[in-house]
């Protein structure tokens, strides 16, 4: 099967997603700009967007209009960008490994590149060289080998990736729980901890120009081997029955999985749930063709960690809640539901 014969769909799930896509998705970044611990009225938004933008001269509270454009718009920004990658990744590693409990926090792809994070932060390993986000990289593809190995040792099932996922997760986890007690000192072992519980409050622009490129990548990617994804749903065998080049497509969608794992644990720490629960309620609404579930996805993660990251906002007045502790309180009832709905398969 031709790179062509993969790849024809494509334009029925951009063209069915794109326009409506592209208004959801702005409205609900209208909505993170909006809304906050101090909520500023639409008019002040237009008018500070277009003295940034376009330079228009209207005059507006010089604090409002930094709230609004170098804290809560890339706060926004980043927020729709890791949500859809992370929800992207989940759909990939479902496919791959045809497991429904598969996702980056589960396989212990986030677990890696926190590890990998706090190795370069803490330890400063590579001499200034390596940045948090290449830490990050290194972390999550050695976690994905090892539990690829394990899960391969213990029989190569679909239980045991994830019994395999839980155990290379502790082991990362612990990894990150050492380096910090050993080396940080009580300041850099409050912040990284806040961190991992996934923090949005420090991002600004230079965030951006990382998160959003690596977002919009992941999605091209995934998109381009959708029909691919369709067919890894039989299996590895029957995909290259059909004429799939299954290694090569293997190797482009697990590195794009850990680059999007990576680039986004990197900026704002590790939040779970988004990968596993946001695929699923997408199959439930556009079923499960990739060129459909691809776009879907990627949008409905862009809108729910946009949507979580107003709540961890408000819902404390004066106080921030780590952005991974509402994605829990949502994700931990879906993933319950999706364990009693493929209790027959998992």
């Amino acid at each position: 099967m031709s790179d062509a014969a993969l790849t024809r769909p494509l334009h029925r799930g951009v063209t069915l997603w794109g326009v409506p896509g592209i208004a959801v998705l702005t409205l609900a970044i209208l909505a993170g700009v909006i809304i906050g611990e101090t909520p500023l009225p639409i008019p002040t938004v237009a008018a500070a967007l277009a003295n940034n933008l376009w330079d228009a001269g209207y005059v507006i509270d010089p604090i409002d209009a930094g709230i609004i454009w170098s804290y809560r718009l890339p706060r926004t920004l980043v927020a729709a960008a890791c949500g859809a990658g992370l929800a992207l990744s989940g759909v990939v590693l479902q496919s791959l490994v045809r497991n429904a409990l598969a996702d980056p926090y589960l396989l212990g792809v986030s677990a890696g590149a926190g590890a990998g994070a706090v190795t370069v932060t803490v330890l400063g390993v590579g001499g200034g060289l390596l940045g948090i986000s290449t830490g990050s990289f290194i972390g999550a593809a050695l976690a994905f080998g090892v539990v690829s190995l394990l899960a391969r040792a213990a029989g190569g099932g679909p239980a045991q990736l994830v019994l395999a996922g839980i155990a290379g997760s502790q082991l990362f986890n612990a990894v990150t729980s050492f380096l910090i007690a050993k080396s940080a000192n009580a300041e850099q072992a409050r912040g990284i901890m806040f961190w991992l519980l996934g923090n949005l409050s420090g991002v600004r622009w230079p965030d951006v120009s990382l998160a959003v490129p690596t977002a919009v990548l992941g999605f091209f990617v995934c998109l381009w081997f959708a029909r691919a994804m369709d067919a890894f749903s039989f299996g590895a065998t029957s995909a290259a029955a059909l004429g799939i080049p299954v290694r090569r497509v293997q190797i482009a969608l697990i590195g794009a999985v850990t680059l999007m794992t990576a680039a986004m644990v990197s900026l704002v720490g590790s939040i779970g749930f988004v990968g596993l629960v946001i695929p699923h309620a997408m199959r439930y609404v556009v079923g499960p063709r990739h060129v459909r579930l691809v776009p879907a996805t990627a949008l409905a993660g862009a809108v729910f960690l946009i949507a979580a990251d107003i709540a961890s906002r408000v819902l404390i007045p004066g106080q921030v809640v780590p952005i991974g502790v509402v994605t829990a309180l949502v994700g931990a009832p879906g993933f319950a539901l999706i364990l009693i709905h493929n209790r027959s398969r998992v």
